[in-house]
């Protein structure tokens, strides 16, 4: 055996759950090497033993022909004694402790989607159909190695066809550790009803057909569906669900379908028709068939094609009878609640909201709704990040000791699980004013804890002391570590990008506890992992009437143009012939900004946007968050050239702040005299990102930093963000943004880690 060698391998990345084993398999075939695969949970370990040429011809097919669906981060190679080898097979997984990547669900894949609808394949309409390359995976795991044994399939033996296929290193279901078919998977049915496999799928169509609303049990939790194309469904699906403007997401039955209905590029029809298929904000083509119910006055939809076999089967099935190829496809639950994963959950809060369920008995283990992107500068930036993506990590460059969990913020709730320099955000939970979703997150850390054998050594929160989030936090029995809000947005931008130094981070966004007591949201700051300083914010403002001047941004522009006019008399003219309210509502708000009642002082750059739109007569009352800043964005005149100089100057406790009552001021006077909104909207945006100019320009001289964080849920406007992006490059800042972890606070606990792992 003098020229035999064998060599110990080490795979480590996205390699559990994508086929990896049987790819290994298929090449060592080819290579001629003998040896064996194996998970470790952690990583993938190959022995493999050839000479010198077989054993260079298997590594380079391991780095370069490896599945579509994986990720290798690092791979290791040692040399060890050779063996007596006869074969190489697939053994059994082991279990070792260390770094753990675990796969995100995977789309159904071309070669299934065919066989689905073929009807001399086996698997001929078969709603569970998948193979190593596609299939359930985050949500149907109870812990590592990723084997079916550990996962909810393990309910379903194997036919005996389905078991030579899974054991054939020749076939594509190799070890494919879902695969099921018509005889041995989950079966299809109707709650509380004898209906049945294809017969309640039948069902199910004819509800739909006829203008129905169906709740659908998919990989990771229900949908509400009805037909896009049926304004009279739509409607009764908002009044149920009690959401009167949020606009709805749709599925669309192909490619074909979805260029009817938008505008798309390549990079956008890529990633809609790839492995993770997320809902991708498009603009309408102007030609399209949906009805304008589903997103009630706003230009772009949210697009998704089918990724369960089950969704193909209701469009496709073939009963003879025609389908809509457009469906609403939003997440079943009520507003602010997670998304239902059972049948107790989907009969108790879907009931009411539709007029069937369709369900299955393969069970959901960890919720995970639809990921949304829009796309900014030819890539993907993230809204809401969840199924596909999660729980991939982010890497940090250096490697911290310990381990933490960050359980981010009150609103668009996600957490992260670190260790080391290895940062898993997870799925979207949902709002924790809900209690169902503080429940939800619980269990989804206690799993998430368990997949990546994870044990935190201390809990990072926000600073807000009346946070479910942070009660939740509290009540962990580990340390503490509070992470100011605007903090944790640029360190998530600045661990997203890889970026280690300190920065001049822009935090805008709606809401945040700061260290003063105050409400933060306009906010300049000298940032690193290791603390940061508040230098600067847009001038602070007082709110009056509490949560009612979130929903209702005219309360805020009262207040703003009150400091803008400078006299109780002369505002309230304004406000009177903008039609902001009647002058009842004046008089009392005016009267509780003067004598301090329900009142808070911000610098939310939030509220300065739904002040705007109150203005501008665009939007002066929100029926979700952010309803009015969007509206502004979409009436804006992307063109509009508006020269505004920020005025500057220092506040008591010696930061800068940026004036924001002439630009107040201006809008006012200019809507009073009959400039366009769509103008007077693109000037406003264009004055906020020469406010974000100056104030950073500002920063550079008092730090001399010249890189710059763009964060905040104001950064899910693009016509803003393209306009800073471009005056910080024109003036030779380095800018970081956001791409695939959400500006808003759905990226937050992504920051919280960071900085938790850092001070730990």
């Amino acid at each position: 055996m003098e020229d035999i060698k064998c060599l110990l391998i080490r795979v480590y990345g996205i390699v559990q759950g994508v086929g990896f084993r049987p790819f290994v398999s298929r090449i060592a075939a080819k290579a001629g090497i003998l040896g064996s695969v194996c998970n470790k949970g952690p990583y993938v370990e190959i022995i493999a033993q050839g000479d010198d040429k077989q054993l260079a011809d298997f590594l380079t097919r391991l780095k370069t022909q490896a599945p579509e669906r994986s990720t290798i981060l690092k791979i290791e190679t040692s040399e060890i004694p050779a063996k007596k080898l006869h074969k190489f097979e697939i053994i059994k997984s082991g279990r070792e402790k260390g770094e753990i990547f675990v796969s995100p669900d995977i789309a159904i894949c071309k070669k299934c989607k065919e066989e689905l609808f073929d009807k001399k394949n086996r698997r001929y309409l078969h709603p569970f159909i998948n193979c190593t390359a596609c299939g359930p995976r985050l949500t149907i795991l109870d812990s590592m190695p990723y084997d079916r044994e550990r996962t909810s399939m393990s309910e379903f033996p194997m036919c005996a066809d389905c078991h030579d296929e899974y054991t054939n290193p020749k076939c594509r279901r190799y070890h494919a550790q879902p695969v099921c078919c018509n005889k041995c998977g989950p079966r299809l049915y109707i709650p509380g009803s004898e209906k049945e496999g294809a017969e309640a799928l039948i069902f199910t169509r004819e509800v739909i057909r006829g203008g129905g609303i169906a709740a659908i049990k998919g990989i990771g939790g229900f949908h509400l569906c009805c037909d896009a194309k049926n304004a009279e469904a739509v409607s009764r699906l908002r009044r149920l669900k009690n959401r009167p403007f949020k606009p709805f997401a749709v599925m669309l039955r192909d490619m074909e379908t979805v260029r009817r209905e938008c505008k798309t590029d390549g990079a956008q029809e890529a990633l809609l028709d790839g492995p993770q298929k997320p809902i991708i904000l498009l603009e309408r083509s102007g030609r399209g068939e949906i009805c304008p119910e589903v997103a009630p006055g706003n230009p772009k939809i949210g697009v998704m094609l089918p990724y369960a076999p089950i969704q193909l089967l209701l469009f496709s099935y073939p009963d003879g009878k025609d389908m809509t190829d457009c469906f609403v496809m939003t997440s079943g639950n009520p507003s602010g609640a997670p998304i239902c994963r059972n049948d107790e959950e989907a009969v108790k809060e879907l009931s009411g909201m539709c007029d069937v369920i369709l369900s299955n008995d393969r069970k959901i283990r960890l919720r995970a709704d639809d990921s949304v992107m829009a796309f900014f500068e030819g890539r993907p930036y993230m809204i809401r990040r969840s199924r596909g993506y999660a729980p991939l990590p982010v890497v940090l460059p250096h490697v911290n000791d310990g381990s933490v969990l960050a359980v981010g913020g009150e609103l668009k709730n996600t957490f992260c699980l670190a260790r080391g320099n290895l940062l898993y955000l997870s799925p979207y939970i949902a709002d924790l004013a809900d209690l169902r979703s503080v429940k939800a997150l619980e269990e989804a850390t206690a799993r998430m804890e368990r997949l990546l054998e994870i044990s935190p050594q201390a809990v990072a929160c926000d600073l807000h002391p009346k946070y479910n989030s942070t009660e939740f936090a509290k009540s962990l029995g580990l340390p503490v570590i509070q992470v100011q809000h605007h903090y944790a947005h640029i360190a998530s931008c600045m661990a997203e990008n890889g970026f280690e130094e300190e920065v001049i981070g822009v935090a805008f966004d709606g809401t945040g506890y700061g260290t003063d007591g105050t409400i933060w949201g306009g906010e300049f700051l000298k940032a690193s992992y290791s603390g940061f300083e508040r230098l600067g914010s847009i001038a602070p403002f007082r709110q009056a009437g509490g949560e009612l001047a979130v929903k209702e941004g005219w309360r805020v522009a009262l207040s703003l143009l009150l400091n803008a006019f400078g006299s109780e008399s002369a505002a309230g003219e304004a406000a009177e012939k903008l039609g902001l309210c009647d002058k009842t509502a004046i008089r009392t708000q005016f009267a509780m900004l003067k004598n301090n009642i329900n009142c808070v002082t911000s610098t939310s750059a939030g509220r300065l946007f739904d002040a705007a739109s109150a203005i501008l007569g665009i939007k002066r009352r929100s029926t979700f968050e952010g309803e009015a800043s969007s509206a502004l964005e979409y009436a804006a005149d992307k063109n509009t050239g508006y020269n505004f100089e920020p005025n500057i100057s220092t506040y008591m406790d010696g930061r800068f702040i940026i004036e924001i009552s002439g630009l107040i001021k201006y809008l006012a006077e200019k809507a009073i005299e009959g400039t366009s909104k769509s103008y007077l909207a693109g000037a406003f945006h264009s004055a906020v990102a020469q406010m974000v100019r100056a104030g950073c320009i500002k920063c550079r001289e008092l730090t001399g930093i010249n890189t710059v964080a763009l964060s905040g849920g104001v950064f899910q406007n693009l016509l803003l963000l393209e306009k800073c992006v471009n005056l910080l490059k024109s003036d030779g800042f380095y800018v970081l943004t956001h791409s695939l972890v959400p500006p808003n606070d759905g990226g937050i606990a992504l920051g919280q880690a960071a900085v938790a792992l850092n001070k730990l």
